[in-house]
């Protein structure tokens, strides 16, 4: 059950939007985690500073993620995560911060896991 958050200070096009949540509907296998439990959220437009400059395209992804994934899976999930920005944004990787959160809770149809 992963949850990724994307805010991003660049404009996401509906059809950007939907070849983002597909190819990070993929990325999510490399934690282990499946598209078929994914939820998304897009926040474009937003006002935004990195090293206090906005006038660079940037991204940031807020990764939650019930249970754990190691560190090289994480890794590698970043790589593609800045892969995917970068390929359909046009944001440059060193402007991409990925933040992972691992909980043992998670809610869901009225129960947790």
């Amino acid at each position: 059950m992963p949850f990724i958050s994307t805010k991003t200070n660049v404009e996401i096009s509906t059809e950007k939007e939907q070849i983002i949540k597909s190819r990070l509907g993929e990325a999510i296998s490399l934690v282990g985690k499946s598209e078929g439990w994914l939820m998304l959220e897009f926040s474009d437009n937003c006002r935004m500073y990195f090293k206090g400059e906005s006038s660079s395209p940037m991204a940031f992804l807020d990764v939650s993620i019930f249970g754990n994934a190691s560190k090289s899976a994480c890794e590698n999930f970043t790589r593609e995560a800045c892969r995917i920005m970068s390929e359909e944004l046009g944001i440059s990787p060193d402007k991409v911060y990925v933040k992972y959160e691992f909980s043992t809770e998670w809610g869901w149809n009225n129960m947790n896991f």
